[in-house]
């Protein structure tokens, strides 16, 4: 744990915003079709960092916990937060031993990936709920860098949520860039009486 937190805590030292101020253009994208399919308005937001994620949720009425190993990353959020006026209940955590407690309308999981936390995810969703998931895939030149644990294969995070009960809203992969990504929009089955 210290070492990941001192890892993280020094990159978000590094400067005044390590991703930036703005959520992610895919959450930012997808906001409206988010709210028309959530059943309520809590939200859980994996590996938040600074909380920029977070932070939006909370300007758009999502009552929001944010996870994250870094108390650097979670103190530029929670000073963020009081700027904006939002409440956002920024909690440091080892998601490599995080048990979730409570079930949210809404779960981010950014930028981050252990495959093993994925099922927790699911089972944390309320019925109807919806799990919003976006993270690095694996391409020759990020595999110089980084471990193969923490990089999905193509077509694997749909083959992943292919095996939940629910449906997939929407699915992309992306080999632009340095960083090719792969991203789902995913609700858990309803329970119907």
């Amino acid at each position: 744990m210290d070492a990941d937190r001192v890892k993280w805590n020094t990159r978000f030292e590094s400067q005044d915003s390590f991703l930036g101020e703005w959520p992610s253009p895919f959450l930012a994208q997808e906001i409206e079709r988010i709210k028309a399919n959530v059943p309520g308005l809590s939200a859980l937001d994996i590996a938040c960092g600074e909380g920029r994620n977070s932070l939006f949720l909370a300007q758009n009425g999502f009552k929001v916990v944010g996870l994250d190993i870094s108390d650097i990353g979670l103190a530029k959020g929670q000073k963020r937060a009081e700027k904006l006026g939002v409440d956002v209940d920024f909690q440091r955590v080892d998601l490599d031993d995080y048990t979730i407690y409570g079930t949210y309308d809404l779960i981010l999981n950014f930028n981050f990936l252990l495959r093993e936390l994925i099922p927790s995810e699911i089972a944390a969703l309320n019925p109807g709920g919806v799990l919003l998931f976006d993270t690095i895939m694996a391409s020759e030149l990020l595999l110089q860098t980084r471990s193969p644990e923490y990089l999905l294969q193509p077509g694997e995070l749909l083959r992943i949520f292919d095996a939940f009960n629910g449906d997939i809203l929407f699915s992309e992969e992306s080999n632009c860039g340095d960083m090719p990504t792969a991203r789902i929009l995913f609700r858990k089955a309803r329970l119907y009486n």
